[in-house]
């Protein structure tokens, strides 16, 4: 695939997408008008042959309807606003295009580096695609060596810039999260699993704020209230999708969300520092205090007694 067909497919379905229905002579002309024609028309054929690449790739249909004249839409637009591994490519494609044609700014265009072990992301969506066990050694945070083990990788995840497994471990049959980076190599096997009929990726993680799915951390609605502008900013990136506005005032905005409260969760709470505090429920509350005296320890005033 060529990076001029990848601009191709982007541009025909923003086109679309922006105007709701269109005819194959509106896309034509504004085919013409675009950089990329260079005043040649859109082949009929050629269009056709777009829409089925683009179906192929990201999922999304481009239909006709015969009311006003053959007029072309995306049949499902909702797929353009899903957080599907379709939408993300994408989204990446776009990004990557505009930067592409941004090349001549490079300096001026910072990005930030995903250290994932992109050797091993391959693999897996193989051994996903196959539905075979994988032979993984794995160096833990928590350990000063590795082991290898057996593991059923189930399903993907990216979360602050770091990849995750999810897979089922034979010898503990439990599921476990394992991240891309502290992999030290992985072997697929010719030992067929199966994925249950029951499993499904979203609602695994469904009340979790990242990637800890802990079954012992029970989902709790906790109330958090935002002031000043840190309010603006949780409303436009809410912590996870059950969160919804309780009330409002002149210096705080009220928040409720359904979560696990876990040890990601909690750190992403510190990280707001007080512009953020939790209300409700006590136990949640009383968790962030005894977090944050921790670290008023660390930063107390030191003496000449303490050295």
């Amino acid at each position: 695939m060529t990076s001029q067909l990848i601009k191709r497919y982007l541009w025909l379905i923003d086109t679309i997408h922006r105007a709701g229905k269109i005819t194959f002579e509106e896309i034509n002309e504004r085919w013409k008008r675009s950089s990329m024609s260079e005043s040649k028309e859109l082949p009929l054929r050629t269009f056709h042959n777009h829409r089925a690449a683009i179906e192929d790739l990201f999922d999304i249909i481009i239909d006709c309807t015969r009311q006003g004249g053959y007029r072309y839409y995306i049949r499902n637009d909702s797929n353009l606003h899903k957080e599907t591994a379709s939408h993300w490519l994408l989204e990446s494609l776009a990004v990557g295009a505009s930067l592409n044609e941004g090349r001549s700014m490079q300096e001026r265009i910072l990005l930030e580096r995903i250290p994932s072990g992109r050797q091993f992301l391959t693999a897996l969506i193989e051994a996903m695609r196959l539905g075979v066990q994988v032979e993984l050694t794995y160096q833990s945070f928590h350990r000063d060596h590795a082991t290898t083990f057996v593991m059923e990788p189930y399903a993907l995840k990216l979360f602050h810039r770091r990849w995750y497994v999810v897979g089922r471990s034979p010898q503990l049959d439990a599921l476990r999260v394992y991240a891309l980076d502290r992999f030290c190599g992985l072997e697929l096997t010719d030992r067929p699993f199966h994925l249950p009929d029951d499993f499904d990726a979203a609602t695994y993680f469904a009340d979790s704020y990242g990637v800890i799915a802990d079954p012992l951390a029970q989902p709790v609605a906790i109330r958090l209230k935002a002031y000043g502008t840190k309010a603006l900013y949780l409303k436009a990136l809410p912590l996870h999708a059950s969160q919804r506005i309780v009330a409002e005032t002149e210096n705080y905005t009220l928040f409720e969300l359904c979560v696990r409260p876990t040890y990601d969760f909690y750190q992403e709470l510190l990280s707001h520092g007080p512009e953020v505090e939790v209300t409700a429920p006590a136990s949640v509350r009383r968790e962030m205090a005894i977090l944050v005296e921790g670290m008023a320890r660390c930063y107390r005033v030191r003496t000449d007694e303490d050295d």
